[in-house]
């Protein structure tokens, strides 16, 4: 009879956490127990799990021992698992974290199962393992057989990210100022959750800005990309939230080693794994964030060749930051945990 596991997921009511446990209602895991841990104040309320309920039980650092969890994932903030995922990890789970508090942690591999999955082995030096910043996960999904063929050396993206990036709060604050714009009244209508409105207007800012006058999320694609790839390649970033809910949209210029042929590129892609093509220009077919929700692959069209050089591309990709940014790499990471161990 083959092992089963017992899973803890941390943040359990929370945007990602939802997801989480939707995409083991979907897929076949080897679960034996699903543990939907929260906060005090969430702790006691009922999550639905294949048709039935399950209480959130409250977040503390014995719960991992006393629930003998395998395997933890925490999507609760870069706060909670900085207090509770070394718990988590001494208990003999081992952790799988969607913050941002480990990500650059030497001692800790970044994964993206299909880039660096042989990076899952190093588990066992802190017993965690982290989930790489949603924007960071598309891309790098896209860039590894490119630069399997082509030597890529340098990276310039411009991010569309939805608003479901900065949690459920952001998500109903986008709801709440579109409704007051039809009520004639957006003029009054707070923000809270980003720096401006967000309501038909785009922000070019993500997060706070660093001394260089980068954003802190432009400079996560910047190193994430390096951590994962074990490869110094140039990569500068322009993150911007636009007014979407869901599915975060990626321009991407690649700069290549050698000269690039966009339909060979194209080829490329198409069997590379959780990658789909959608590149019909003349149908007006090409990835869209609308398009994307709920699914588990990273959609890439536009792709063409540079005007003016012969080793660059250009091309455009669109994932649910949800599942692909978040849950459903998340859930891969604790399958290859799985085969491997």
């Amino acid at each position: 009879m083959s092992k089963t596991y017992n899973v803890a997921v941390v943040g359990a009511s929370g945007a990602v956490g939802e997801e989480i446990i939707r995409i083991f209602e979907e897929i076949d895991f080897p679960l034996n127990n699903l543990v939907p841990l929260a906060s005090e104040r969430s702790a006691g309320q009922a999550v639905s799990f294949n048709n039935n309920d399950l209480i959130i039980k409250e977040l503390t650092h014995t719960v991992f021992e006393e629930e003998k969890i395998d395997i933890a994932l925490f999507s609760a903030g870069g706060d909670i698992s900085a207090k509770f995922a070394d718990s988590a990890a001494k208990s003999g789970a081992v952790v799988i974290d969607n913050t941002s508090h480990f990500r650059m942690d030497a001692d800790v591999p970044l994964v993206v199962p299909e880039v660096n999955p042989e990076d899952i082995a190093r588990w066992t030096e802190k017993g965690i393992i982290a989930n790489p910043n949603c924007s960071t996960i598309q891309m790098v999904q896209t860039l590894k057989a490119l630069d399997d063929a082509y030597d890529l050396v340098r990276v310039d993206v411009s991010t569309y990210q939805a608003t479901s990036g900065g949690g459920k709060v952001a998500m109903e604050e986008l709801v709440t100022q579109m409704q007051d714009f039809f009520a004639f009244k957006l003029n009054e209508s707070e923000h809270n959750a980003f720096p401006h409105q967000i309501a038909l207007n785009v922000i070019p800012q993500i997060d706070v800005f660093m001394e260089n006058d980068f954003t802190k999320e432009e400079m996560k694609m910047v190193n994430e990309t390096t951590k994962i790839m074990h490869k110094d390649i140039e990569v500068a970033a322009t993150c911007v939230r636009v007014p979407t809910l869901r599915g975060h949209a990626e321009s991407l210029t690649l700069t290549f080693d050698s000269d690039v042929n966009a339909a060979e590129a194209r080829e490329l892609l198409s069997k590379a794994p959780n990658i789909i093509i959608l590149d019909n220009p003349a149908e007006s077919e090409y990835p869209m964030p609308a398009a994307c929700v709920d699914k588990n692959e990273t959609f890439v069209g536009r792709i063409r060749n540079d005007l003016y050089r012969g080793n660059m591309l250009h091309m455009f990709i669109v994932a649910d930051n949800l599942r692909v940014g978040a849950a459903t790499n998340a859930v891969r990471i604790a399958q290859k945990w799985i085969e491997s161990n």
